[in-house]
């Protein structure tokens, strides 16, 4: 046992996060007998915070896949089982054979490997083939005594079994849900695919493919889904179809992943930390040409210049002059946590669900310099490759719902974090400016806070700082 535990070497699913305990595997990159080499990656997995590829630390061939895409798994449970030593397999079937001459071990040696395999598919879906290959050799052990008896007769019954024998036979049936590796069960189709399926409600086991070796195309998931559609719209003739048709137009999706762990650290912060939010509107006319300037400015070239750049300045020359507002509450201490540094968070909506990637050390960077981190930290999350570590140790956060043409709202504090700072929309509206009424640039800022650590007095300085910064953003240069 000991020789087979150091030849067959576990992977295990791993915490690549901080203290997550569970990940869902999207996409194996390996199938059974395929050579891995230290530190190739294997899968990709979704955790509670972003989507990860494993390397695997060892080298071998993969013995199997303990998993399936889609499977959700508990850290430190073995994924993928991996062969180190493939030539000693080899070697044990030939050494078989040359010891012992008689015929009658080389089907023991032939039933090995088709064992072996059994094993495998009954891992994807293959469940018949061990026990046809242990039937065979029964056949020939029923039908040597019938000799003895009389010709005709014996011969009559002597097919009877077999034809049970071979009623098995038509297992290799299920073979056409059987992709082209023979690994799983599960209809092809690549994975921003079966997210389009999912979004649509159809399901992927009743979807004609169309593309090459049986693999499902986008078109088809519409196809199909166009067809339900359809038939949604058919009038219905009796009170079950009723049902049916209603039940059709429900789909349940399971939560897990990102807007899993964004649901629980939500509920946790709306009923542990008391809200407060606060509102003001602010008339922006002079940032929003300072937007149109920066961006022909040749020091910012290439860069991503916008309206949340200066808002995400306003806030941290508004931190720094009211710096208690950085600050953490420690339950478990029952301390206040004041931080000397800014992780600067910018909620991000992604197709896994929302996420708060923040920009590390925010307030010790030059504008280019935060117009670069803010264009990495937007685009990384859109490509949905942000990291765990770039989700953790933020100390404040901006949601820029104006770009939904949201003017405002009451953002809920991310955990760990004492204020988060909503900018509304910029819209065109009548404004006294100079003692005349005008059309001016406005907008709505909302900051939530923790009223545990932040008081009415300092929430309403870091807003009023904000809105003043964006007012006039000259202050920008005179309040650095």
């Amino acid at each position: 046992m000991t020789a087979v535990e150091q030849r067959f070497r576990e992977f295990k699913m791993p915490d690549v996060g901080e203290g997550l305990t569970e990940a869902e595997i999207l996409k194996w990159f390996v199938a059974p007998g395929d050579t891995v080499t230290d530190g190739q990656v294997v899968c990709e997995v979704e955790t509670a915070k972003a989507a990860v590829e494993l390397p695997i630390p060892f080298d071998g061939v993969v013995h199997e896949l303990r998993f399936e895409e889609g499977a959700t798994v508990d850290v430190g449970t073995p994924i993928i089982s991996v062969d180190t030593d493939p030539g000693a397999g080899e070697a044990a079937p030939q050494a078989a054979p040359a010891a012992e001459a008689p015929a009658a071990e080389k089907p023991a040696v032939a039933a090995e490997p088709e064992e072996k395999e059994g094993r495998q598919a009954n891992l994807v879906g293959y469940g018949a083939a061990p026990a046809s290959t242990k039937r065979r050799p029964r056949k020939p052990q029923r039908s040597a005594p019938a000799p003895s008896a009389g010709a005709p007769a014996p011969q009559e019954p002597a097919p009877a079994p077999a034809r049970p024998e071979a009623a098995p036979a038509p297992a290799p049936a299920p073979s056409p849900e059987l992709n082209g590796s023979g690994r799983t069960a599960r209809p092809l189709a690549k994975p921003p695919v079966r997210k389009l399926a999912k979004d649509l409600g159809i399901d992927l086991e009743t979807v004609t493919p169309s593309g090459a070796d049986g693999i499902i195309t986008r078109e088809d998931v519409h196809a199909a889904a166009e067809a339900v559609q359809a038939a949604r719209e058919t009038p219905v003739a009796t009170p079950s179809a009723a049902g049916t048709a209603a039940s059709a137009r429900e789909r349940r999706v399971p939560v897990k992943g990102v807007r899993k762990a964004t649901a629980q650290a939500m509920v946790h912060s709306a009923f542990t930390a008391p809200h407060v939010t606060e509102f003001v509107t602010v008339d922006v006319t002079r940032t929003m040409k300072l937007v149109a300037d920066l961006k022909q400015d040749p020091e910012l070239s290439g860069l991503r210049v916008n309206p949340l750049l200066l808002v995400a300045k306003a806030l941290l020359v508004a931190i720094r002059r009211n710096p208690d507002i950085n600050a953490t509450w420690d339950e478990d201490n029952q301390e206040i946590v004041y931080k000397d540094y800014v992780n600067l968070g910018i909620a991000a909506a992604t197709p896994r669900g929302l996420i708060v990637p923040n920009i590390k050390d925010a307030g010790a960077k030059t504008l280019p310099e935060l117009a670069s981190a803010l264009g990495e930290l937007v685009s990384t999350a859109r490509e949905g490759k942000t990291t765990p570590a770039a989700m953790s140790g933020g100390t404040i956060t901006i949601t820029n719902v104006g770009v939904f043409g949201i003017d405002a709202g009451t953002p809920i504090i991310n955990p760990g974090e004492s204020a988060i700072l909503a900018f509304g929309a910029v819209k065109l509206q009548p404004w006294v400016h100079k003692g005349e009424v005008k059309p001016r640039q406005v907008t709505t800022l909302a900051l939530s806070f923790d009223h545990r650590l932040v008081d009415g007095e300092l929430g309403s300085k870091v807003l009023a700082d904000v809105a003043a910064v964006l007012e006039r953003p000259k202050r920008l240069i005179t309040w650095a």
